[in-house]
C-alpha cells in the first residue's frame, strides 16, 4: 500500500494520469522523507544523550573518544536510511523504474555510512591506544590505513555489483585482470604497507623517536606514522614529511640507541701543531709537577725513566736518547685524569683522550666520553665546558692549538 494515494484526487480534477501519478509518487517521496527526517532526530538524540551519559558514567575513555567522533551521530543517520530502504519497495512498487533507481541510491548510501561509521569507531580506537603508553610509539595509523583500505575495496565491489547488478566473483576477476594498473596507480601505498610491517615488525622507528635522514633533510622527532609517509618534526620547527617505504631502502639514524642508553657521547678533537710538541726537560717536569693531577704520574714516570737510563747507560746529552717524557704525552695524560675527574661525565663507559692519524693540520688529539645528562642544552654545556678546559690547558704544556692565519699575521 502507498502511504498517501492521490491519483483520483488529481484525476477528479480533471489532471492527466500520468500527472498525477507522478505528482502522487512527488507527494509520497516528500512524505517519507520527512518521516525518516523525524526518525534520523529522535534517534539522533536518544543515542547521542545515551551515549554521553554512557561516558561520563563509565572509567575507560574509549567510550568518550567514540563521542568525540561523532560515531552516535553517524549510527543515528543509518537507522533512517534502513528504513527508507524497507519502505522503497513499498512507496514505489507501481514505478519500478523509480524503485530502482532509489534502491540503488539508498543501498550506495547505506554502504558508504556503514564505511564511515567503521571508519569513526577506528578513529577512537586509534586515539585510545595512543593514550596506553604501551601503544604510543606503535604506528597504529599505518595499521588502520590498511584495514580501511580493504574495507573501502569491499564496499566499492558492493556499491559496483549494486549499481550495474553484476556478480561479485565477475568483478573481482575484472580487478585481477587490471592488477598492473592498480599496482602502478597504488604503488606508493602497496610499498608503504610493506615498509609499515618492516618497521613494525623490525621496532625500526617509533612515534616519538629522534631520527635524521640527510636524504630528506630530516633531523627531529617523528611525530606521526601513516601508510604511506612518516611526519618529522624537526628542531627548527619545520615538518619534513618521508616515505614510509624509504625508512626501508634508504638509510637513516635512530637516536633511540642513545637516549635509552646511559650517557650520550662527545666525540671530538683539537688540532695541536706538530712543530709544539717537543721532548720535556728536568726544569720543565718540576714545573709541571704543581699541575695537581698529573704530579704522580710525573713521579713514577721520572723515576721509571732515570732507572731505565741508568741501567742501560744512556747518554742524556742528546734528549732524544733512551727515554724521555714529551709535553703532548704529559697532555693527553692530564685531560684523561682530568676527563676521569669530571662529574658530568659517567665513569662507566668510556672515557679517554687518544691520538688519531696526523694530518697537514696538525695532531689531532681526540676526547671520547660520555655525558651522563643527554638532553641538549646539558649535553652541549657539558661538552662545551670540557673543550673550553682543553683549549685553556694547551698553553700549559708548551703546545699550539693548529688555526689558520689571521689578517693581521699576514701583514706582519
Amino acid at each position: 500500500m502507498h502511504l498517501v494515494s492521490c491519483t483520483q484526487f488529481f484525476r477528479k480534477w480533471g489532471l492527466g494520469y500520468n500527472f498525477a501519478s507522478y505528482l502522487s509518487l512527488i507527494f509520497n517521496i516528500v512524505i517519507l522523507c520527512l518521516v525518516a527526517y523525524s526518525i534520523y532526530v529522535v534517534f539522533r538524540l536518544v543515542l547521542v544523550t545515551v551515549m554521553i551519559f554512557i561516558a561520563r558514567k563509565t572509567k575507560t575513555q574509549f567510550d568518550d573518544l567514540l563521542v568525540t567522533n561523532k560515531t552516535a551521530k553517524y549510527i543515528a543517520h543509518l537507522i533512517p536510511l534502513l528504513f527508507i530502504y524497507k519502505a522503497v519497495p513499498i512507496i514505489l512498487d507501481r514505478y519500478e523504474y523509480w524503485e530502482s533507481v532509489f534502491g540503488k541510491l539508498v543501498g550506495i548510501y547505506i554502504v558508504f555510512l556503514i564505511l564511515w561509521i567503521i571508519r569513526t569507531v577506528f578513529n577512537a580506537l586509534r586515539d585510545y591506544l595512543k593514550l596506553k603508553p604501551r601503544y604510543s610509539d606503535k604506528p597504529i595509523d599505518s595499521f588502520i590505513q590498511v584495514i580501511m583500505i580493504v574495507l573501502w575495496m569491499v564496499g566499492v565491489t558492493i556499491i559496483i555489483s549494486r549499481l550495474f547488478e553484476i556478480n561479485q566473483t565477475e568483478i573481482l576477476t575484472t580487478f585481477g585482470a587490471v592488477s598492473a594498473l592498480i599496482i602502478l596507480i597504488f604503488r606508493d601505498i602497496i610499498l608503504g604497507f610493506v615498509a609499515s610491517i618492516q618497521v613494525s615488525v623490525n621496532d625500526m622507528i617509533r612515534i616519538g623517536d629522534w631520527v635524521t635522514m640527510d636524504k630528506f633533510g630530516a633531523d627531529g622527532d617523528v611525530i606521526e606514522i601513516n601508510l604511506t609517509t612518516v611526519k618529522v618534526r624537526n628542531f627548527d620547527n619545520t615538518t619534513t614529511t618521508i616515505p614510509t617505504y624509504s625508512l626501508s631502502s634508504d638509510s637513516f639514524q635512530n637516536w633511540r640507541g642513545m637516549l635509552n642508553s646511559d650517557g650520550r657521547r662527545i666525540k671530538r678533537h683539537v688540532l695541536i701543531k706538530t712543530s709544539s710538541i717537543r721532548f720535556l726537560e728536568d726544569v720543565e717536569l718540576s714545573k709541571l709537577k704543581n699541575i695537581a693531577l698529573i704530579s704522580d704520574y710525573i713521579d713514577i714516570q721520572k723515576r721509571d725513566i732515570d732507572a731505565f737510563n741508568a741501567i742501560n747507560s744512556i747518554d742524556k746529552s742528546i734528549p732524544i736518547n733512551g727515554r724521555n717524557l714529551t709535553n703532548l704525552g704529559l697532555f693527553r695524560k692530564y685531560i684523561t685524569q682530568y676527563l676521569h675527574n669530571h662529574r658530568a661525565l659517567n665513569q662507566d663507559m668510556i672515557v679517554m683522550c687518544r691520538q688519531l692519524q696526523s694530518t697537514s693540520q696538525g695532531v689531532p688529539i681526540e676526547i671520547y666520553a660520555f655525558s651522563s645528562d643527554k638532553r641538549w642544552e646539558n649535553y652541549e654545556y657539558v661538552m662545551s665546558d670540557v673543550f673550553d678546559h682543553v683549549f685553556s690547558s694547551v698553553k700549559y704544556f708548551d703546545l699550539e692549538v693548529y688555526e689558520l692565519p689571521s689578517e693581521k699575521e699576514y701583514l706582519k
